[in-house]
């Protein structure tokens, strides 16, 4: 199953979020889309509860089915809690430490400028949006790509980085000091769902 490419205003009311971290989605039509609007049924059941779960969380990060499943597995491997590994996995994605220091405004944006070379990992240039970033790496933007002008406005617009991250808006340099802790990852997500979803 392909990357979803549709409208993401229509997906986020669908969801009940904001997919791309503004809330203007919500804001007007704060229900799901469709010729019944705000009188559609709401009883859901227990496994539609759990899909819808996995599809925001696999929405948020746009992230395909397949890649989705296979970054599940792995974060089963590893020590701690199965559904905080699995997020802290996708928090440490590229494109989304791109998103989080205020490099692009939305995901897709920062999709956008690693897919298009934009971006370097420790002085190298990386152009997989999916490569995992280590604690201790160092992302910046290629000296080609300085003047950007969705750069330039991401930056100015951006007012917060997380803890687990440090930038220096003036050389356009940030570095993955740790590994982001639950508190620090989505609320709006449930992540013991989206195990209870896979564990079927």
């Amino acid at each position: 199953m392909a990357r979803y490419t549709g409208p993401s205003w229509k997906l986020s009311r669908r969801l009940g979020i904001s997919l791309t971290g503004t809330g203007k989605e919500l804001e007007k039509r704060p229900y799901a889309p469709g010729q019944h609007g705000p009188n559609q049924r709401k009883k859901i059941s227990e496994y539609g509860m759990q899909l819808q779960e996995k599809q925001k969380l696999r929405h948020m990060y746009g992230v395909n089915e397949r890649q989705f499943r296979t970054l599940f597995d792995r974060a089963g491997k590893l020590q701690g809690k199965h559904g905080e590994n699995f997020m802290v996995l996708l928090e440490s994605r590229l494109d989304n430490v791109v998103y989080r220091l205020g490099l692009a405004r939305t995901r897709r944006a920062a999709r956008q400028l690693v897919n298009h070379g934009h971006i370097t990992v420790d002085g190298q240039r990386v152009d997989i949006p999916s490569y995992r970033v280590s604690p201790g790496q160092t992302i910046s933007v290629r000296e080609k790509s300085r003047n950007l002008d969705t750069i330039k406005e991401s930056i100015e617009v951006n007012n917060f980085v997380p803890d687990y991250l440090t930038f220096d808006a003036d050389q356009l340099v940030g570095t993955f000091t740790r590994l982001p802790e639950r508190s620090e990852l989505p609320a709006e997500i449930n992540e013991a769902l989206i195990v209870e979803f896979y564990s079927r």
